[in-house]
């Protein structure tokens, strides 16, 4: 069995992610990016869409999940991985890299990320 990876990178959302009311007002800016450990074999050998992992799927589960009011980024990355591992058989391994870009922290900065990973076990 192979374990190849496909990787989803560059998911741009605008969400209410935080703990400051203006956050919970004012939509900020997400990047999402996913490595996912799955067995591509199957789809490079037939060519048929049927036999490749749901890219579409994958992209509505995230946008499902950034949709949702929440105060961290952590809680956020945690349900899309859960999400993922229960909805999507063929991933083997997932991880996630959810960044907030231009945090408010009183400073200027580019981004604060959180990277998770699971395994299906």
């Amino acid at each position: 069995m192979t374990h190849d990876i496909l990787e989803i990178s560059g998911m741009e959302f605008f969400a209410k992610i935080g703990c400051f009311e203006e956050e919970k007002i004012t939509a900020n800016k997400f990047i999402i990016d996913l490595i996912i450990v799955l067995d591509c074999n199957k789809a490079a050998i037939s060519d048929d869409l049927t036999d490749a992992i749901d890219y579409r799927l994958i992209y509505d589960i995230v946008k499902i999940e950034m949709q949702q009011k929440c105060n961290l980024i952590e809680n956020v990355a945690k349900r899309i991985l859960d999400k993922l591992i229960n909805s999507v058989t063929e991933i083997k391994e997932i991880t996630i890299k959810l960044s907030k870009i231009n945090p408010v922290l009183g400073g200027k900065l580019d981004k604060v990320s959180v990277i998770f990973n699971k395994k299906n076990v």
